[in-house]
């Protein structure tokens, strides 16, 4: 593995870490199959974050597959695409993003 990929997937974890801790929801209802709504918006918040640093939308899903979550491209796509609309009209949504980029620098 490059050493820009071993420094990406760092970088996902933490977004992992920061992201259930910001849920109140564990890693593993992250990864799990559930549509609950926290858990979909918790995914669709990771994908869009790993995507502004920028990682690459076949890394966020070899990351997600390592974590025991299949996906495909489009629902990642999908998932940044409407982070992106709930970020323009919640401002709670540009706090918590703010937050969590600036406790993940690497």
């Amino acid at each position: 593995m490059k050493p820009r990929e071993i420094m990406k997937k760092e970088i996902f974890n933490s977004y992992v870490i920061g992201i259930a801790n910001t849920f109140g929801i564990s890693q593993e209802e992250l990864f799990s199959k559930s549509r609950k709504r926290e858990l979909v918006d918790a995914r669709q918040l990771l994908y869009y974050l790993c995507a502004s640093r920028p990682m690459r939308i076949s890394l966020i899903q070899e990351c997600m597959v390592e974590n025991g979550y299949e996906t495909q491209h489009s629902p990642i796509i999908h998932g940044i695409e409407s982070m992106r609309k709930k970020l323009k009209e919640d401002p709670d949504y540009r706090v918590v993003v703010h937050r969590l980029e600036e406790a993940v620098q690497v």
